[in-house]
């Protein structure tokens, strides 16, 4: 059995950069939630499930601290202007070839009647009619447009347009554009099929001719792994399978040669699963070559560290390549070519002195990654270029842009060593040791050590940034060169620190972003530079972590408590005055307020009561009842909840006194008459025993034994005390500062 790949599998443009964008988000620690699922793969929406990403399905749903991640299809014009009026916090990933769509539609005359060819439940068509000013009609069928058609009024007061959903089937178009050109003379059709797509079809389809099976991989609910299942059942038996485990009820010995082709929304990792499935040792290294297009990636990653690295094991650098391709021969020179056409992939040029067409592919374009060849050059541009190959049998030659670019790009890198001059340039690839940066259409190798990425994180998340760079080492001989990202990084973070700490004083409010949390703080992002909120200043009630209060990403108002100009430490305050519990109290509790209260903690001379959160007061033991009773524990627990009346409170030593006893009934007068006799009693047997006690230490014969005896009755005092302190609960048990405690007992 032989299996072969089709070239252009997986993933395409759209799918590729929403994917990556969510997993980029991730990776610097957002909190993320996608309008939908980000793409039709279970597999892999169960995987960003696994790593906290939420499935929402209207913006209003999105939570607090998170971001939206609108998905490949769009969406209507509708959610987009929710989004920005609610200020959602959104990303906006719709894929750069529907974003057009919405952008021809939009931009007709509101006359305008939109003919659309897909699926009209598909998210990608309902967020495209959303754009049309007119009417709009959807049809999958060319019976279903001639239907449409002979409906409409054939007048000069409405203009007419065709577009199509991106993923729309290339046969059935075609046959939908010859009905629209018969039927409706002055309809204006753009072709809107992504070329990814077309290409796929196209390549599905020649390839399931000469299979005898095809293998589709996508999810069953993607609108274009369905097409290319389509495309596929007409020349071949084709079945679609979403994991390789599929695979074991699909019988495939009868078959001597299977396709594989794959959806936009399959990842490589999926297909390069099916592939090793469907092998055998027999014919491992024949399913290893059928899966190179499976694994362009990392080809080119290799090609690329093969050119950087080519200094040290004699092999041809890149930039000799170049050189070599600029020697005088008849089909390796510069020429210079006007631009007279422009396609989604290749562009035609006229090359003087020849009678050929010229034809520059996308890739040979530019050094810097682009999605469309109008990115780069226009009409009627006068382009030097590069003849890659001459083509007498097809009258075609095969050029460059992209390695003349880099030839002359190569003086410009010189110079910026020479004076030290700061390059900008877009991060082409990660290879071994480091990422290369192209520039001027050179290639510069930046070490991982100079890219300012820390070591735990991976170097991709570079891959596709524009960066700014200086160049460090030069060799001329080889043309090869290395940057560094860091230095630049490094001098345009002091720059911003500098001009930050000369605006910063005490006292300034500013907004930042939460960084990262300690167990004894948050720090913060002001702006270029981080402050630190300790976690006595996030809250005015006791918290145990800063969790409790803000998390990472949180955006915070804080107020600059302390600027240590030497360590250029920040200390931020966040506790708002308003919510400090001892200014409510002030204003919502005076004396004489009559409240709730919660038992919070007990001890053997009252019980701490909590008002109002972050201030307890002391309900005295002879404050709970009229009658006496031994210890608070007798009559209250923990968790009780009673009415109290505040009778005292002082601001300056942060105590409040409570009682429960004014709130109940007097005892009658014989009662209280009673129990005012006891307490004299009392009172006078304590002064009485005071009085001996004086009495004896002054009728001490010798000051010394005075002394001694002064000193015996203030160590019994001071025991006193600290056995009523013992008696006091922790701060852990009522929620109290030890120094409150030591207070109220001294009291």
């Amino acid at each position: 059995m032989q299996v072969n790949l089709a070239k252009t599998a997986g993933f395409c443009f759209g799918v590729d950069r929403a994917v990556n964008l969510v997993y980029d988000l991730l990776a610097k620690g957002k909190k993320v939630c996608t309008l939908g699922p980000i793409i039709h793969n279970q597999q892999l929406v169960d995987d960003l499930i696994s790593k906290g990403v939420k499935i929402i399905d209207d913006v209003s749903e999105c939570p607090e601290g998170y971001t939206v991640v609108i998905r490949t299809h769009g969406v209507e014009k509708e959610v987009i202007d929710k989004a920005e009026n609610d200020k959602v916090n959104f990303i906006n990933a719709t894929c750069p070839f529907v974003l057009k769509i919405h952008k021809i539609v939009s931009e007709q005359p509101e006359n305008t009647i939109t003919l659309i060819a897909g699926d009209e439940n598909h998210p990608e068509v309902l967020g495209i009619r959303s754009y049309c000013k007119g009417e709009s009609f959807v049809f999958k069928n060319e019976d279903e447009l001639e239907n449409i058609i002979k409906k409409l009024p054939n007048s000069s007061e409405n203009s007419v347009i065709c577009v199509s959903q991106t993923t729309f089937s290339l046969k059935e178009w075609k046959k939908c554009e010859k009905i629209i050109k018969k039927l409706y003379t002055n309809c204006k059709i753009y072709s809107t099929i992504c070329n990814a797509t077309a290409d796929r079809q196209e390549e599905a389809l020649e390839l399931s001719k000469k299979a005898d099976a095809m293998i589709v991989i996508g999810g069953r609910h993607s609108s274009n792994t369905c097409k290319l299942r389509d495309v596929c059942k007409a020349n071949a038996d084709t079945f679609l399978i979403e994991t390789s485990q599929e695979l074991k009820n699909i019988d495939l010995s009868n078959y001597s040669y299977v396709g594989v082709t794959a959806g936009a929304s399959t990842p490589s990792v999926i297909i390069k699963e099916v592939l090793k499935t469907m092998s055998e040792e027999k014919i491992e290294k024949e399913v290893e070559v059928a899966a190179t297009a499976a694994e362009t990636a990392e080809t080119a990653d290799k090609a690329a560290e093969a050119a950087v690295n080519a200094s040290a094991d004699g092999e041809a650098t890149f930039e000799e390549m170049l050189e070599e391709s600029f020697r005088e021969d008849e089909n390796s020179k510069v020429v210079t070519g006007t631009v007279v056409n422009i396609t989604p992939t290749e562009v035609f040029v006229d090359v003087d002195g020849r009678k050929q067409t010229g034809v520059i592919a996308l890739d040979d374009l530019s050094a810097q990654p682009i999605n469309d060849p109008s990115e780069a050059v226009s009409i009627g541009d006068k382009l030097s270029l590069v003849i890659m190959k001459t083509d007498d049998s097809e009258g075609v030659l095969k050029l460059s842009k992209k390695l003349v670019d880099a030839f002359q790009g190569w003086e410009d890198i010189v110079n910026a060593k020479e004076n030290d001059e700061i390059l900008e340039g877009v991060v082409s690839a990660v290879v071994k040791g480091g990422v290369v940066v192209v520039t001027k259409g050179s290639r510069v190798f930046v070490p991982a050590s100079q890219t300012g990425v820390p070591r735990n994180q991976e170097l991709d998340i570079l891959k596709g940034t524009t960066v700014r760079f200086r160049i460090i080492d030069i060799n001329p001989a080889r043309r090869r060169a290395v940057g560094s990202i860091k230095v630049v990084a490094n001098e345009e973070k002091k720059a911003q620190q500098d001009a930050l700490w000369a605006t910063l004083e005490e006292g300034q409010k500013l907004t930042g972003t939460v960084k990262s949390l300690t167990s004894y703080g948050a720090f913060v992002d002001i702006g270029g530079m981080d402050g630190m909120i300790h976690i006595s200043e996030l809250s005015w009630n006791r918290i145990k972590h800063p969790s409790e209060v803000v998390n990472v990403g949180d955006t915070v108002e804080v107020t600059i408590k302390k600027l240590d100009p030497e360590t250029r430490k920040i200390s931020l305050g966040f506790k708002k005055l308003e919510d400090n519990p001892w200014e409510i109290l002030k204003r919502d509790y005076p004396v004489g307020t009559d409240c709730k209260a919660k038992i919070v903690g007990l001890a053997s001379f009252g019980a701490f009561a909590n008002i109002i959160p972050g201030i307890d007061g002391l309900i005295h033991i002879s404050q709970i009842s009229w009658e006496r009773i031994n210890t608070p524990a007798d009559v209250l627990k923990v968790g009780d909840e009673v009415d109290v009346r505040i009778t005292e409170i002082d601001f300056d030593k942060k105590r409040v006194s409570l009682s429960m006893k004014e709130l109940l009934p007097k005892p009658n007068a014989d009662a209280e008459a009673e129990s005012e006799t006891a307490e004299s009693e009392e009172e006078d047997a304590e002064k009485e025993s005071c009085a001996d006690d004086n009495e004896s230490a002054c009728e001490a014969p010798e000051a010394e034994s005075g002394d001694d005896e002064a000193d015996s009755c203030e160590e019994e005092t001071t025991e006193e005390t600290a056995g009523a302190a013992e008696e006091t609960p922790s701060a852990a048990d009522r929620e109290v500062s030890p120094q409150e405690e030591s207070e109220v007992t001294a009291e």
